[in-house]
């Protein structure tokens, strides 16, 4: 525009004072400057990527909306127990077992494929939510969980492997890093939008509706702008032959026990360690980091997150998976050093000690996530890339089946054992750096 308008002046021959031709000028390549700037730190991927991540990004603006306030409800509100609830969402966590072992398999079956796994997903959920929506015993919660972790189950390895089709190796680590940005900013959006609708109008059944919405708008996103990606075969597998593959593949299994660590670690993060900080971390003259402190904290934490997923992506990328998995071992060490560090006082001020500790595990997270997403579909024969993307995920559910109730354990023992834990969960990186560098060695064999 600005261009336009100074060839507009040149060609009717208007004077134009110098200093307004310089500004005009200035803005033009400021313009330019940000665009470039823009351009180059953004991966360069196919078209129906950014696509998906939008539509992902979508679905979890809905499921932050219910996230944090769903269990909030139940019991507040509609009168079940806490003890009903968390047995509800243990019902969920079986059902998204059950869906994505099945889910693999729809993934990479000719009848279903990606395309027809994702929509059945999104139909589910937003049926899910319209149960939920009329929920007011404890048999029609269970069923919304259950059908809401079968959904969820669905969506996960059908997800990852469009990705991976549509993306070619040397580009897969930035695009798994891009879809888990819009992951993270969706759901970042949708607690915060879903706070704000609770405060103001003191409903939360509206907030399954939402979620609905946004998943039946996921359905009509790939519906119609993304086709079936799944590589043709030269002859059909039998439905389950898949697994027999995977469960037999030596690298895969191998790089499981790693996987299981990595997401235990998270859950640490995401269940433990607020707890930790609240309680046992030196303040002043008490024990604890306030609650209002620790909200400022673990948003902050959850923005660096999102910030720092492109940068480390595009900075790993010389380095095999391996190796780049390696950097992120060696930053949970360090995180979970630097919280054992605050809890015994050895920082003056503790939320000195908690900000360095939730920023080294916020970049070691996102040097973990997309990266092992792309090493599950580089193990993988092309042909079963959801059913190996369905044990990635399922990694996820055992690590936090594991990782909580572990750490709450800790907690409950003396000071001791609860300031130890951190330091056993740095130490078990040489576990997990021994068998990254088997693996590493492993493939460096099998390529030459």
């Amino acid at each position: 525009m600005a261009i336009s308008l100074a060839r507009g002046f040149l060609e009717r021959q208007v004077p134009i004072a110098p200093d307004t031709l310089t500004r005009v000028l200035f803005a033009v390549r400021k313009r330019k400057t940000v665009a470039n700037w823009i351009q180059k730190w953004l991966p360069q991927l196919d078209r129906r990527v950014w696509i998906l991540a939008s539509g992902r990004g979508l679905s979890q603006v809905g499921i932050g909306f219910v996230l944090f306030y769903a269990p909030i409800f139940f019991v507040n509100q509609v009168g079940l127990s806490a003890t009903q609830v968390g047995l509800g969402v243990g019902c969920e966590a079986l059902a998204g077992m059950f869906g994505r072992f099945l889910g693999g398999s729809m993934t990479d079956s000719p009848q279903w494929g990606r395309r027809k796994t994702l929509l059945l997903s999104a139909l589910i959920s937003a049926l899910a939510d319209a149960v939920f929506l009329v929920s007011y015993t404890f048999p029609i919660f269970v069923l919304g969980n259950l059908l809401m972790g079968f959904g969820v189950g669905l969506y996960w390895p059908s997800t990852e492997a469009v990705v991976a089709d549509i993306t070619p190796s040397a580009d897969r680590n930035e695009a798994f890093a891009l879809v888990r940005l819009a992951d993270s900013l969706g759901l970042g959006l949708g607690v915060m939008l879903g706070g704000a609708l609770i405060t103001t109008t003191q409903q939360y059944r509206p907030l399954f509706a939402i979620d609905g919405l946004t998943f039946l708008l996921f359905f009509a996103l790939i519906y119609y702008a993304i086709a079936e990606t799944r590589p043709t075969q030269s002859h059909d597998r039998n439905f389950w032959q898949g697994w027999t593959v995977a469960l037999k593949d030596p690298l895969l299994l191998t790089y499981v026990t790693v996987n299981i660590l990595f997401t235990g670690y998270i859950s640490q993060v995401q269940s433990t360690l607020p707890l930790y900080l609240n309680r046992f971390v030196p303040s002043g003259s008490t024990l604890g980091l306030s609650e209002a402190t620790l909200s400022l904290l673990f948003t902050s934490h959850v923005i660096l997150t999102a910030l720092c997923q492109l940068p480390v992506v595009k900075a790993l990328k010389p380095l095999s998976q391996p190796r780049a998995l390696m950097v992120s071992a060696c930053l949970w060490g360090t995180g979970f050093s630097l919280v054992w560090a605050t809890g015994v006082g050895i920082f003056g001020q503790a939320s000195l000690g908690a900000v360095l500790a939730l920023s080294t595990l916020a970049i070691a997270i996102t040097a973990y996530t997309p990266v092992a997403s792309s090493f599950v579909v580089m193990l993988a024969p092309e042909t079963l890339r959801g059913v190996y993307l369905s044990v990635n995920s399922m990694c996820w559910a055992i690590g936090y089946f594991v990782g909580p109730p572990l750490g709450g354990w800790a907690l409950d023992q003396s000071r001791f054992i609860s300031d130890g834990f951190w330091l056993v969960a740095a130490m078990s990186i040489i576990l997990v750096l021994g068998i990254l560098s088997y693996l590493d060695w492993q493939l460096r064999v099998k390529h030459h």
